[in-house]
């Protein structure tokens, strides 16, 4: 029989069902979606108040699966190649330069802010739990920058293998916080439902929660070679395969993350996310602080760390 029809039978049957293959990205996805910005989500989510939160829970799947998807066919829809190379087909190489740049200028911003974060974070894990004065800030980041250099000076081979390490136990722990979190919830936040609140207000307040939400659901940077081994895996099926697998993932980002989220708005009062973004840290290290609970800063420093090093090696378009 020929071996060209025999491939075609098998990528056929394989691309029926749900296979490993779409398990293994579609873990993969979620993995690299769940990061710092899950960290801020509570606090610039929940510190506007009741109603702010809850449109962003129903904003959460949409806005992010259909960016997603959008961005997966583009890839697809060139003969070959990762984004830059599908860009250059369209539209000549001076748009596939162009793209790499924006690309440059999306990721930028974001290594500014969780690097600042992380040396909060850090800051605030010395001098509340190791009850320890911390060095200048200066010195800090310095070493906090050098050490990340480092990491990332390793390789990328192992610099996946210690994301995939972390990310994980870090998802679990999340959960697991939300769980712990049960006992402590209380009326405060349902009592800011009643509240007045301006339009311009609610308006402004969606506008500053909305770029946080979506780099807590960000997998962008993975998109490109995603589509691509679709394309190689399933032929005429990538598409189709493609947006299942993406649903998935994003099904299972928004029910954690959003569980999350809420049960630690619950947990705190509006008063207590109003005193943790004066303090510009992360959810875990002022639920650390307030409920004397250790370990939680030590998940908080995991996620900072692993979202700058994916930012600083990988994130390639």
């Amino acid at each position: 029989e020929n071996p060209a029809v025999e491939t075609a039978r098998d990528t056929t049957t394989t691309s029926q069902g749900w296979s490993k293959h779409d398990t293994t990205w579609m873990l993969g996805l979620y993995g690299t979606a769940i990061g710092a910005g899950t960290l801020f989500l509570p606090i610039n989510a929940g510190v506007g108040g009741f109603w702010p939160l809850i449109v962003l829970a129903l904003l959460a799947f949409p806005m992010t699966f259909f960016a997603h998807r959008g961005l997966t066919r583009f890839v697809l829809s060139g003969r070959s190649g990762d984004i830059t190379e599908v860009v250059e087909e369209h539209f000549g190489i001076g748009a596939g330069k162009l793209i790499t740049l924006l690309y440059f200028f999306a990721i930028f911003p974001i290594l500014l802010v969780y690097s600042v974060a992380l040396t909060n974070t850090l800051g605030s894990f010395m001098e509340h739990q190791l009850h320890m004065t911390p060095p200048p800030r200066a010195i800090l980041s310095l070493v906090l920058i050098l050490g990340l250099m480092a990491i990332v000076r390793c390789g990328q081979g192992v610099i996946v293998r210690a994301m995939s390490v972390l990310v994980y136990p870090f998802v679990a722990a999340l959960l697991l916080l939300a769980l712990s979190l049960i006992p402590n919830w209380n009326g405060a936040f349902f009592a800011s439902a009643n509240d007045g609140m301006s339009m311009p207000l609610f308006l402004k307040t969606l506008w500053l929660a909305i770029p946080v939400m979506v780099f807590s659901f960000n997998h962008s940077p993975i998109i490109s070679a995603f589509a691509v081994d679709q394309k190689r895996h399933y032929g005429a099926q990538a598409e189709r395969k493609s947006s299942g697998i993406l649903a998935v993932a994003h099904g299972m980002m928004v029910l954690t993350v959003m569980f999350f989220c809420f049960s630690c708005v619950l947990a705190l009062s509006p008063a207590d996310l109003a005193a943790a973004k004066a303090q510009n840290i992360s959810i875990l290290s002022y639920l650390a602080n307030h409920f004397q609970q250790r370990f939680l800063i030590y998940v908080a420093i995991t996620a900072l760390t692993r979202l700058l090093i994916s930012n600083v090696s990988h994130h390639n378009p």
